[in-house]
């Protein structure tokens, strides 16, 4: 009976075992593991973004969807013309190459627009506020003041290759940790209590917006779904540099100005022109 109080599963008062009474401590035990799994299993069951009721990336339309693609995961919306998922271990290796892409595409894109939109509207001065002349200037011997602060250099005033043994030497036990999994850091004192996608803890954590379950299934499909803004935006970005040799904030505001001439279509036609 200990035991089982241990888990909040108490034997009723005056209940004698001898006399079949222990059906009903068999029938509570029963009640509350079941009780238990609905709790774990009901953010994604009950959710509007998991499940069979989930939303599909044709909306209303008739399409005879994928069997193996059941919403479980976030930001599944039956979308795999190509049946790349179809094998469950490479389902799940896409997803984490997924997610893993998406969170690089968002940090990238804060590196790639907040520097120019702080050097446009004087904010900060940098040395070149251009994410894809930044390479290139270092490759000149240029100094990158981080922040625009003078003096703030940290590696910015180091060459390139200083400065990718620097990055090689961080992504060491981030990369470690992905290959091996979470369980590899304990020997070194850091335990997470989450998965290699979603590790938790006060280091991926610290506002602790998984404590809510529901809201954190949620903030589960926003993530994925901005993660793939922002690759998609990297094209973007990308296509601009190629035809423009501009950033992707000026672009916009020359797009502004006068869409009829600053636009992909007319900036492609010029660039075949010349």
């Amino acid at each position: 009976m200990k035991f089982l109080q241990l888990f909040g599963w108490e034997q009723a008062p005056n209940l004698d075992c001898r006399n079949g009474g222990c059906e009903g401590i068999v029938g509570g035990v029963i009640h509350q593991i079941e009780h238990a799994v609905d709790e774990h299993f009901s953010d994604n069951t009950f959710s509007s973004w998991y499940g069979e009721e989930r939303p599909r990336w044709l909306g209303p339309l008739p399409y005879d969807y994928p069997k193996y693609l059941t919403g479980e995961l976030p930001g599944d919306y039956g979308f795999d013309i190509a049946g790349l998922s179809e094998d469950p271990v490479a389902f799940q290796k896409f997803f984490n190459f997924e997610i893993l892409h998406a969170r690089w595409a968002m940090l990238a894109s804060l590196g790639a627009l907040v520097p120019e939109i702080l050097d446009i509207f004087g904010a900060f001065h940098f040395t070149e506020p251009i994410w894809w002349r930044v390479g290139y200037s270092k490759l000149k011997g240029d100094t990158l003041d981080y922040l625009g602060i003078p003096g703030l250099h940290l590696a910015g005033s180091q060459g390139v290759i200083v400065i990718a043994i620097c990055q090689a030497i961080l992504m060491v036990g981030p990369e470690y940790a992905r290959y091996c999994g979470i369980e590899a850091l304990e020997p070194l004192g850091i335990y997470l209590p989450g998965d290699i996608n979603y590790p938790g803890g006060v280091l991926f954590d610290p506002l602790n917006l998984s404590k809510d379950a529901a809201a954190f299934e949620e903030l589960k499909v926003k993530e994925i779904k901005n993660g793939r803004l922002a690759m998609v935006a990297w094209l973007g970005f990308y296509s601009q540099a190629a035809l423009t040799g501009k950033g992707p904030v000026q672009n916009l505001l020359d797009h502004i100005a006068d869409p009829f001439h600053n636009n992909f279509l007319s900036l492609l036609n010029s660039s075949f022109s010349r």
